[in-house]
């Protein structure tokens, strides 16, 4: 009996391994690119779309965010859930993407200026095929907060289909106190368009 289930359990698996590469390998698709289409915004998503790039979740509409947890570039555990209670910046980004590289700096600014406001930003870095390649990216653009290391994009793809979840890199996705997800940019952002999300969201009770 065991013997007749275990191709059948083999083949389940190698389908499921195949649908995750191929939800990252679509992702992958968009990868650096700035986005020119709108959000969607179909009925029960219950967000605006802004500027067809921006995408904002009003309160008491938005998602909680999965579950991410792993090693950092540097080697360190992390967990975006131990910083709830703050806002939470997410950006998932590469060092091989000009994009990423275009906003790095804007990131950084944006980052030491509010987080003596309980904001909290936090990378994740993807298609990186070595640390080495991560490390090199935030010693370039001083980059100071953390990035969960993710080559492969088993994080990214943990955001539930349908939600605000990464379609391009960068993304920039922004948690709520509560770990909840509330802006979502498919975009390399200025300061000023990072800064001008964030701050309802530092004022929000």
């Amino acid at each position: 009996m065991s013997t007749a289930r275990a191709p059948r359990c083999r083949s389940l698996r190698r389908a499921s391994a195949l649908a995750g590469a191929a939800a990252f390998a679509l992702l992958a698709l968009s990868a650096c690119t700035s986005g020119s289409g709108s959000s969607s915004s179909g009925s029960g998503t219950n967000f605006v779309s802004g500027t067809g790039e921006i995408s904002t979740v009003q309160q008491g509409h938005r998602e909680a965010a999965p579950a991410l947890s792993g090693k950092t570039v540097d080697g360190a555990d992390l967990s975006v859930s131990d910083y709830k209670g703050k806002v939470v910046v997410l950006n998932i980004w590469g060092s091989w993407c000009s994009p990423c590289r275009a906003e790095a700096s804007n990131l950084v600014a944006v980052a030491n200026a509010t987080k003596s406001k309980g904001v909290q930003f936090i990378g994740i870095n993807t298609r990186d095929l070595q640390t080495a390649q991560a490390v090199a990216f935030e010693k370039r653009y001083d980059v100071t907060y953390p990035s969960l290391y993710d080559p492969t994009g088993k994080l990214i793809l943990r955001f539930p289909k349908g939600s605000l979840n990464p379609q391009a890199i960068p993304t920039t996705i922004i948690l709520d106190r509560q770990g909840k997800i509330a802006v979502r940019a498919l975009k390399a952002l200025t300061e000023s368009e990072l800064s001008k999300a964030l701050d309802p969201l530092i004022a929000e009770k």
